[in-house]
């Protein structure tokens, strides 16, 4: 796979200089993959993060949702307790 090619899929135009620069980054990227290849992970968990995450979600419990004239309070027209917007397709 070349620049070129990669370059093409993001419809990218990259000059002579930009694709030389981006040659050799991604060459030093993927030597540095090959060297992680190297690294013994045996009995290391996988993880989808590098800290430890618990459950970070508020507890799911009802409450008084917005009255309908607070709801209303910053629209900019309304009509039947509905905002009320200019047609977009006729």
């Amino acid at each position: 796979m070349s620049i070129e090619y990669v370059a093409n899929l993001a419809r990218l135009a990259l000059t002579e200089a930009e694709k030389t620069k981006f040659t050799q980054q991604l060459g030093d990227i993927l030597h540095y993959v090959e060297k992680l290849k190297q690294v013994d992970v045996t009995g290391v968990e996988p993880m989808a993060h590098a800290s430890p995450v618990f459950n970070i979600w508020a507890e799911d419990v009802a409450a008084a949702g917005l009255t309908v004239e607070q709801a209303l309070q910053n629209a900019p027209a309304q009509r039947d307790n509905l905002i009320a917007l200019p047609k977009v397709m006729e």
